[in-house]
């Protein structure tokens, strides 16, 4: 190479890396004066809202109504609320109402709410509590609560209003999408104790069947002695019911996957504002179910964390999903306390499934679809509760006309596994 050429070629590189330092320094420069014109809009924000408050302080018509305190809890009332439905400001009592709801039992109707398309909608109802005999079903719109209208409620609002001491009463204004009808309801609270696992019975052909009402602290105990129970009668295959399942607790759906998928596989993951995963969560455990075929049961009322459970179950593959597609609920909320007792609730990541399937407002497809309407599977669930060869009793729907069809699509299609499984690990008969 001639002393010309190398010395163009230099001259060259030390542009290069002359434009590129210019880059990183302009970049820099640029997000600092981002930064700086961030801060300086904020404080005029904060100057605006001081303005406002003292604004309000000095001339609302009713001084009784403009306490510090007050204000400002409304105000950050209003800025939680705005951002999403599970983003919420918590005073001390709410703060507290919060850190019970997973005693597992608490004075109302018994109903999971959510909501969905900005109505306070019904999750689903929990058996055999006011909500449920009542008639209420997953994706009913409460639009009334004791006459006042819920488009302005936040949800936690709306749950305190819906709870309250057993035996006091409470009236609903419902509005059920299918139909377009309204019913006003007149309900009377209860003691909730609803168990998690429920129905653990081995069904036909050593097809195991366990339902799952919730994710709580004793959830994944309970399922584990059912499950070694059934294994000592002959189960071969599972069904699990996840249907009208409103989820629960993160650490309980957790430890329920991982007794099906093998150590050190991801169970779920989450990821925040960064694109990067902030937690993932992986199988760990002793007692593992990882050979049997398996089929989870799904609907429109199986949220949070009967979505993770199925979601996870569904990408490796260990479970057929059978039903209708889930609700749709995966969002993280960080609760924060404050000093003077209070809290911020802030949604600060999503759920995914291992193969990187968002649940929040998109839920979990099946694998096989089959439709069936809320009020047969509600009468249906009352059957099961009836003793054996009592009457129905009045106003009580009759369900002996009503075929389980899910059900009986799950135990078709694990036949059809454990049929194709024996024919696989029969050898070959020699040709003769």
């Amino acid at each position: 190479m001639s002393a010309k050429t190398l010395g163009r070629g230099i001259g060259w590189l030390a542009l290069a890396l002359l434009l590129a330092g210019n880059l990183v320094i302009g970049a820099r420069l640029q997000s600092q004066a981002g930064a700086a014109e961030d801060r300086a809009a904020g404080y005029e924000n904060i100057a605006l809202f001081t303005r406002v408050l003292e604004q309000v302080r000095e001339q609302y018509v009713e001084p009784g109504k403009t306490a510090y305190q007050d204000l400002i809890y409304g105000a950050l009332r209003g800025m939680l609320q705005s951002l999403d439905p599970h983003s919420q400001f918590l005073d001390p009592d709410m703060y507290k109402e919060m850190k019970d709801d997973t005693a597992g039992e608490f004075g109302g109707l018994g109903i999971v709410i959510g909501v969905k398309d900005g109505v306070l909608t019904v999750v689903a109802p929990m058996e055999d509590t006011p909500g449920f005999r009542a008639g209420l079903l997953p994706g009913d719109k409460i639009i009334e609560i004791d006459g006042q209208g819920t488009e302005a409620l936040t949800l936690s609002e709306a749950i305190k209003k819906l709870r309250g001491a057993p035996g006091t009463k409470v009236s609903l204004r419902v509005l059920r999408p299918k139909t377009q009808e309204i019913q006003k309801l007149d309900l009377v609270r209860a003691r909730i104790n609803v168990p998690s696992v429920k129905d653990a019975e081995i069904l036909e052909s050593g097809i195991g069947y366990v339902r799952l009402l919730q994710f709580n602290e004793r959830t994944a105990g309970a399922l584990q002695e059912e499950l070694k129970k059934l294994s000592g009668e002959g189960m071969k295959a599972l069904v699990l019911d996840l249907r009208n399942n409103p989820g629960g607790l993160l650490t309980s759906a957790i430890d329920v996957a991982e007794k099906f998928v093998p150590r050190g596989e991801m169970i779920v993951f989450t990821q925040g504002r960064s694109g990067k995963p902030q937690q993932t969560f992986r199988a760990k455990g002793r007692q593992h179910y990882t050979e049997m075929p398996m089929v989870i049961l799904v609907n429109g009322g199986s949220a949070s964390a009967a979505e993770i459970v199925a979601g996870a179950l569904k990408d490796h593959r260990r479970a057929i999903l059978v039903g209708e597609k889930t609700f749709g609920k995966g969002s993280v909320q960080s609760v924060v306390q404050l000093d003077d007792g209070s809290a911020i609730r802030l949604t600060t990541a999503y759920y995914y499934t291992p193969s990187k399937r968002v649940i929040h407002e998109q839920g979990i497809e099946p694998d096989i679809l089959i439709p069936m309407p809320p009020e047969d599977w509600r009468k249906l669930l009352l059957k099961r509760s009836r003793p054996e060869n009592a009457e129905p009793e009045a106003g009580e729907e009759a369900a002996d006309d009503i075929v389980d069809v899910q059900l009986q699509r799950a135990l078709d299609v694990l036949k059809g596994v454990m049929i194709f499984t024996a024919q696989r690990e029969t050898p070959a008969m020699a040709s003769r």
